[in-house]
């Protein structure tokens, strides 16, 4: 069975923020925490899944919501 992949823009990525439910997101194939959306310069900042304090800020456009 294959996953949708939805690339994440600046309300999405709120979406997801605000979500009460967890929603799998990745950052160049690798899982990540969204801890917050940066509207003005269209970047984020994310924590990898495995490296929890490595904490990064990048671009919107390198980071996809995965689905069952």
């Amino acid at each position: 069975m294959r996953q949708e992949v939805i690339i994440i823009d600046i309300q999405r990525a709120q979406e997801i923020m605000n979500a009460t439910n967890k929603i799998n997101v990745h950052y160049r194939g690798i899982p990540v925490y969204l801890q917050e959306v940066h509207t003005n310069t269209k970047t984020a900042t994310i924590l990898p899944l495995d490296e929890l304090n490595n904490e990064q800020v990048v671009d919107l456009d390198g980071l996809f919501e995965t689905g069952p």
